[in-house]
This record gives C-alpha cells, sequence and structure tokens, in this order.
C-alpha cells in the first residue's frame, strides 16, 4: 500500500488528511521533535534517542507513516533542527533495517527555501509541511504586502514554485524523480 503524492510539498489541510487517513493498511503517528530548553545539548541528545526509541515502538506497532512536528515549540520547548531530526532517524531505521516499512514527513516551522527542501528530501523526507511559510504568507497578505493573490493562491503559488526549485536542483545532479533523489544526500 502507498500513498501517492503529486508533489513532496503539503499544505497544512493535505498534511491532516494524511494523518487522520481511515483505509486499511495505513497507520500514521505524529512524533514531536522538541527538547527542553532547559537541559541543552544533553537534552537535544536524549531528545534524539527518544525519537528513535519511539519510531522503533511505532514500527512495531504496525504504524507505516511517521510524522515529525515541531509544532508545540513555546519557552521551554524548542525543536531540534529539522534536517537533523530527519536524517537522524532515516539513518537509525536503515541501521535496523526498517526504513521500507515506513515513510517519513516532515511537519516543521524550519523549512522555506528550494534549499531546505532539497536537503529534507535527500536526507529521507518523503513529504514536508512548511506550516511557518504558509502563515507568513498569511500574515503578508492581511497586512496589504501581497495585494494580487488570496492566502489559497499565495500558497499555491509558493508550492509551484518551490516544487519547480526542487526539479531544477535535482535535473542539475541528472535526476529526473524525487524518487530518486530522496535519501540519496548529494
Amino acid at each position: 500500500h502507498q500513498i501517492s503524492l503529486s508533489r513532496p510539498l503539503l499544505t497544512n489541510e493535505e498534511l491532516e488528511r494524511i494523518r487522520g487517513i481511515d483505509r486499511p493498511g495505513f497507520k500514521t503517528i505524529t512524533l514531536p521533535i522538541l527538547f527542553k530548553v532547559s537541559d541543552g545539548e544533553a537534552g537535544l541528545e536524549k531528545a534524539m534517542d527518544e525519537l528513535f526509541a519511539a519510531a522503533d515502538n511505532a514500527i512495531t506497532e504496525d504504524v507505516n507513516l511517521i510524522i515529525l512536528s515541531d509544532r508545540g515549540v513555546d519557552a521551554d520547548h524548542c525543536p531540534i533542527p529539522a534536517l537533523l531530526a530527519t536524517s537522524g532517524l532515516h539513518h537509525h531505521l536503515i541501521r535496523d533495517k526498517t526504513r521500507t516499512r515506513v515513510g517519513l514527513a516532515v511537519e516543521s516551522g524550519e523549512p522555506r527555501e528550494v534549499h531546505h527542501f532539497c536537503l529534507l528530501l535527500g536526507y529521507g523526507a518523503q513529504a514536508i509541511n512548511p506550516y511557518l511559510a504558509f502563515e507568513s504568507l498569511g500574515d503578508m497578505v492581511r497586512e496589504g504586502m501581497v495585494t494580487d493573490a488570496t492566502h489559497e493562491e499565495a500558497i499555491q503559488g509558493y508550492l509551484y514554485s518551490a516544487v519547480k526549485g526542487v526539479v531544477k536542483v535535482t535535473a542539475k545532479m541528472g535526476i529526473s524523480t524525487t524518487k530518486s533523489y530522496r535519501g540519496g544526500q548529494i
């Protein structure tokens, strides 16, 4: 069973449909990629170990789609960098020989540029939801900085240009599909 995506970047609504998927053969879990600010570097290392353990546990419970989410950042919790969490979990699952059993999606406020998307895809993400970029576009529309588009139109334009940018980067590497680029660490 596979979910086919028309593009690797997901709107908030598309991610919610995947998160709430109710079909035989699909089971989704959202794992937080946060750690306590007060714990410092040791807290980051501990959070990574906890992420790996939570993913291993989810896979044993037949979860086949993991969403890594940094929502919930506050004064006491900061996010594990999205690329570190994604690549760390990707390589952990490869070492455990379970990577092919699960898909990885990233819900993060961190990625916003083509380069960020390419790195996340190159280090194992199969889908990315840059929610903070979408919220920023909404603020720009409300404040009159963008006057020729609605919020939804601005999001669609952003996704169109970001996907075109990802395709251009992969094409320069001689790669014709996102699937071939994923996990290649190019």
